[in-house]
Parts: C-alpha cells; structure tokens; sequence
C-alpha cells in the first residue's frame, strides 16, 4: 500500500479543491441563466475512482451533501464502474436515483490516466425550468413527481468524448427556456472536461499510485477530525421538533422531530415522530434529509474540517420509511427546501441542549423560491426565477446576520438592475424589514422586502414559501424573528394576501407583488440588551421606538429616539 507523506498529503488536497473551483469557475463564466450565472445555485466536486466525494467548490451544502449519494445509486442500480468508458458524461435528475429534485440536473465524468480510471469529477446545476405544470416547475399543486416536470434516469449523456444528440435535444423539448438550458447544459460537460484536466495533471505530477493513496488519507484525516470534534461534546441524548406550515395543499402542519444520541466519538439521529409523507410536494429522500444532516453537523461541529465523504461516517441517520424525510416514490418532491432547512433547523435545535454557547437561534430557513411566468408585449415568453433570503439568529457572540445568503444553500442575490434589464418587471422597494429580526440581548438579523411592478400585458406568480405561520424560534429567552408574507396590489389598488405556496396566480399589467421575508431568532433576554447597542439599532432603523418600549423594555427614548 503507498504511503505519503504530510506535506505532498496537504498540497494535492488542496489541488484537487483547486480543480472543483475551476469547474466552479467554468460554469459561472459560461452559462446561460440568471439562476446559474447570478444566484450561482449549482456545485461542482471530484470524486475518487470509487465514487466517493474527495473535494468541493465553495458552493452549495445541500448538493455538495448529497452528490456522492447520487453516483453511489448510479453505480449500484444503473451504471457499473467497469461500463464508464474514457470521455463520458453520465446525467440524472431523478430524485429517486439520489438526486435532489428535478430542476437540479447532475452530470459526471470519469477521469482516466494512461488507461486507468483515477477519479470521477461530477457537477450539479439548478435549470430555470424542467417542464410540469408551472413555470420554473416548483408546481403547488403537484400530487406525484411525474407533475413536477421531466425525469432523466440515469444515462449516457456524452459517450466515449460523442454528444448523444436525440437525448439533449429530448430534453429541450420539454422546458419553457430552452436555450437558457441548453448554455447551461453545455456549461455543466465543459466544466467537467476543464476538471478532468485538472485532475489529470495532478495524477501526472505526482503519479496515480501517490493520488489515490492521498485520496484515502484525505477522507480518513476528516473521519479523525469529525470524531474528534463530536468527542469534544458531552455524552447525553437530546430531542426537538420543528412544525413547517404545511405542505402546499391542505391546512395541516407537518412535524419533524429529530433526537440525537451523542456517544463517545459517534453521533446517531433518529427523526422517528416526524410526519408521514404528504400529498404536496415538499417532501425529501433520504439523501436530500441527509445533506441536510451532514450540513448542520459540520457547521456546528467543524468549520476547520476538510468537507468530503470522511465526515459522514461517524454519522448515524435513521429515517422512517414513507415519512416526509424519507418519501418514497412517486411523491413529489420539487419543493423539498421547505422541509430540508427545517431538518437543519431541528438538529440545530437539539444541539443548543447540547452545547448552548455553539449554537445560534433560529435562521430563516427557507428558500424563498418565486417564478412568473411572463407573456412580453411582443408576445414571446419568459420565465423570471428568482430566490430571496431573510435574516440570521442571534448568538452568543453577537447579533444575527441581516439579510444573508449563506448555510445549507448559499445563494447569491439578482440584481435588481440585471433582472429589469432582462424582464419586463420594475421593483418599486428592495431592503430591510425593521422590527423583523427577534428581540434578544443579541439581536436576530433582519428579514427583508422585495417588491416589484409586472409591465407585461400578463403573467403568473408561483411560490415556494414557509415561516407564514411558525416563526424562527428563539434561544436562551430571546424572540422569535418575524413571520414571511406575500401580496399582490392589484393595477386598482385591491390587495390579496396569498398562502405560502401558490402556482398560477393570474398577474396583469401594473400588478405589484410584494414578499416579506422573516428575521432570526433572538439569542438571550432582551431585557439584557446594552443601551448603547439598542440606540445603535435605533439610529440605523433596525428597531423602531415603539418596538424598542415593548421589546426591549426601553424606560425613554431620547428627543432623536435613542434608548434610555
């Protein structure tokens, strides 16, 4: 067996994360779509010969999680290692082949040196639109994943270095933006030939023997750093439950419960008590449930820790069989970040019994997935897809982030200035939310508004929402944040308030559409909150006086509002 040492150990670490940040890089450079190029929803990772996850881009927890999961299924089910040939690119969507939901399309290459097979780089993106029953194909009326839009098995996507022309063109044929995916489509296999350089060059350098050995080490040196960090924590078995609103289609909330069993160097999760599977399609597979697992562990437990498939073996994940973290098909599935934050939410919840000063309040935790569908004055069609964000909980080091992107799906925002260049929409008012963040002697971030005025003859607005009725919840006797809303102002001046999750809501001309988003918890007793920092708060308008009296508990507010 090759042995290598420390240094050679530590620099093709990090040329290996060199070469997934420059399929990163490809992918942001070359494609096509607003939800690739600007929100930057896709990830990118090398793999080992055997399919398991080496190394990573910067990118997005919640896919990088799961990848591995997705190309274990693809070579135990549907495509041996002994049948990937030199140059080919294998695609899946499917949610139950390991996937995430439909929209995210997966592709992956096999790197070959000298005729040997060293490793597997892989990418994941979110496309704009993959068909079913609503733009953007987050349908909240879905019953069934085959509503939700079109499911690619497993398959040959490029073989032997050829573009199976019939599949992509099938593809294309069954989405609203067609050529915004097809340049994503094409930004994904150049990705990966741009990593299967690179990998190849560090094979070259160092040679295969020597590669694969540090592979090996790569993932035992996070098992040793993953056990260390949970062994740091005090033996013990704690419970939580979150409530998500519901699932799109009826009143009901659904119930995720999660208890974990720390002991010595290991960690055990076990979400019996959660709800059964719902009719609506907010639903997660075991891999979506467990990207969400490996994520809140990692970032509770080891900021320092190298992330690849190392850190999941400590890890014990049990999932009821037809609950709502683990579906079984056809349950639809395309809005599943409603529940996948909250699974995060819920661990995060039983670690605060755990190790209270590690672990903040609650963020806002959800993806604020919105799409309309917009017919131009010269009657072409469009799909605007975008994702908003609210605000972080307070911890014990200070006050939640306001308006932030980062965690489980680490999202970047659309420029207002891009999307009015290319839609036919004007926002009217995009900023803070005062008084949404949760009171707390730490404060919890601000949720946010982002409003916008359709200049379409017609359209139609889809939602993916959550927290319209259980807000992020406090710690240590700070405040929930603050509750998510939507509405459309109407041309006349009439106003509706919608549900959280809605498909085809009819927009006219001059209709304006308004999202408030929730701020995070509060951390600690508001009472305790420092004067100075309240008037900090004031003075910026975070808080308003008159929450400042009720809130905090603020004795007098100065002639300029500050507290007293």
């Amino acid at each position: 067996m090759t042995t290598i040492d420390p240094v050679r150990l530590e620099v093709i670490r990090n040329a290996l994360v060199a070469a997934a940040e420059e399929m990163s890089i490809t992918i942001w450079r070359t494609s096509r779509s607003t939800v690739v190029r600007e929100i930057l929803d896709f990830s990118t990772a090398v793999f080992d010969a055997q399919g398991r996850n080496i190394a990573q881009s910067a990118r997005i927890p919640v896919h990088l999680n799961s990848m591995s999961d997705c190309l274990k299924r693809i070579l135990e089910a549907h495509i041996p290692l002994e049948a990937w040939a030199e140059g080919d690119v294998i695609v899946t969507n499917d949610p139950y082949a390991g996937g995430q939901h439909l929209p995210d399309i997966q592709t992956f290459r096999p790197v070959f040196v000298d005729g040997e097979r060293v490793a597997i780089v892989g990418t994941l993106c979110h496309h704009v639109d993959v068909g079913g029953g609503a733009a953007g194909s987050y349908y909240a009326a879905a019953t069934e994943i085959f509503h939700e839009g079109i499911r690619i098995p497993p398959l040959r996507l490029v073989e032997k270095g050829v573009l199976n022309s019939a599949v992509f063109e099938m593809l294309l044929y069954n989405v609203r933006q067609a050529e915004e995916t097809r340049g994503d489509l094409n930004a994904q296999i150049a990705a990966l030939g741009i990593g299967a350089k690179a990998v190849s060059r560090i094979a070259g350098k160092y040679g295969s023997a020597n590669l694969s050995a540090a592979m090996s080490a790569i993932l035992d040196g996070s098992e040793r750093m993953m056990r260390a960090a949970i062994s740091a924590l005090p033996d013990g078995t704690s419970s939580f439950v979150e409530m998500v609103d519901d699932d799109g289609q009826s009143e009901a909330p659904i119930r995720l419960e999660v208890t974990i069993t720390k002991s010595g160097d290991t960690i055990a999760l076990d979400f019996a008590g959660s709800s059964p599977q719902v009719r609506g399609p907010v639903n997660n597979t075991p891999a979506m449930t467990c990207s969400a697992v490996y994520y809140a562990l990692l970032a509770a437990l080891g900021s320092d820790i190298p992330a690849n498939s190392g850190c999941y073996r400590p890890v014990t994940v049990s999932l009821p069989e037809g609950s709502v973290v683990n579906a079984q098909f056809p349950a639809p599935v395309a809005g599943r970040m409603v529940v996948n934050h909250r699974i995060a939410t819920s661990v995060f919840g039983a670690l605060a019994q755990i190790a209270p000063e590690r672990i903040p309040a609650a963020y806002y935790a959800i993806s604020y997935v919105y799409a309309v569908s917009l017919v131009r004055p010269d009657a072409r069609r469009q799909v605007y897809f975008d994702i908003e964000v609210g605000g972080w909980g307070g911890h014990a080091g200070g006050d939640g982030a306001s308006a932030l992107s980062c965690g489980l799906h680490n999202n970047t925002n659309a420029p207002i200035e891009m999307v009015e260049a290319k839609y036919p929409v004007v926002f009217t008012r995009y900023g803070l939310l005062p008084d949404s963040g949760g009171a707390g002697e730490n404060r919890g971030g601000l949720g946010l508004v982002r409003e916008f005025r359709l200049e379409a003859p017609e359209g139609s607005l889809s939602t993916n929402f959550e927290r319209f009725r259980f807000p992020p919840y406090g710690i240590k006797g700070g405040a929930p944040g603050s509750l998510s809303s939507t509405t459309v102002t109407r041309a006349d001046g009439s106003a509706v308030s919608l549900n959280s999750k809605v498909s085809g809501i009819p927009l006219s001309a001059g209709d304006t559409v308004t999202i408030k988003t929730s701020g995070g918890g509060g951390f600690g007793n508001p009472a305790n909150r420092d004067p100075a920092r309240l008037a900090e708060d004031l003075a910026e308008g975070l808080v308003t006086p008159e929450a400042a009296r009720t809130l905090y508990g603020a004795v007098s507010l100065g002639t300029k509002g500050e507290a007293a």
